[in-house]
């Protein structure tokens, strides 16, 4: 999936180029550390894998990937995307929703996207970084595609990114038990979080957000 870059005063989301390989490994082997239950390649051969697969899920229109550029300091400081894009087929009959179906002139974007696969840098954790990359990948999804709904997920362990992502206005759904294989080789538990396109104003407003801009 196509998009541009997406750039506040804090960071700057660069889709996912393969010559990023290199600045994305020097993020990763910062302090592996860090990482936890993060599944984050610690080589080179790892690194230009994993950047090679998030192509080919943005070309087969799975997902929009992007390294994150801090701009205090002009370099690359991790990963994220919008992924697990989904596109609803709906009913025959009336269609009840505002804008719907989806518009063909607008790119015909996605019903359904999720922010995943984030990871950072040890220097730019616990950092304004991730809130600020994550409300970009929010306004893109709510105001460019307004997407019905935005999926966060996470292992259910991560208590520390459970917590970011209720500070981010995510809803906690519930947990999907033996979801998937974790970082650290065991199945692991997901914790389900979503944001609605009817709670987008009040998170924005939660958040400190102008509509449509930066913070208030």
């Amino acid at each position: 999936m196509q998009v541009g870059v997406l750039e506040d005063e804090v960071v700057r989301l660069e889709p996912l180029r393969l010559e990023h390989v290199g600045p994305l490994l020097t993020a990763a082997t910062e302090d592996r550390a860090t990482f936890g239950l993060a599944p984050v390649p610690g080589d080179r051969a790892g690194m230009q894998a994993y950047v090679e697969a998030a192509l080919d899920d943005a070309r087969a229109r799975r997902a929009a990937p992007f390294a994150i550029v801090r701009k205090d300091r002009g370099v690359v400081a991790g990963a994220t995307r919008l992924m697990n894009l989904e596109w609803w087929t709906w009913p025959r009959g009336p269609i009840l929703v505002v804008g719907e179906p989806r518009r063909r002139d607008a790119g015909d974007p996605p019903d359904v996207a999720e922010i995943g696969h984030v990871w950072l840098a040890a220097s730019a954790q616990r950092t304004a970084i991730n809130t600020a990359a994550c409300v970009l990948l929010m306004r893109h999804a709510f105001e460019t595609w307004v997407v019905h709904r935005l999926v966060l997920k996470t292992d259910a362990r991560n208590q520390r990114s459970r917590d970011a992502i209720g500070r981010l206005g995510g809803v906690f759904e519930g947990v999907l038990r033996a979801h998937q294989p974790a970082a650290d080789g065991i199945i692991r538990d997901t914790a389900m979080f979503s944001i609605t396109r009817t709670e987008w104003p009040a998170v924005q407003a939660r958040l400190g957000l102008v509509p449509g801009g930066g913070p208030a």
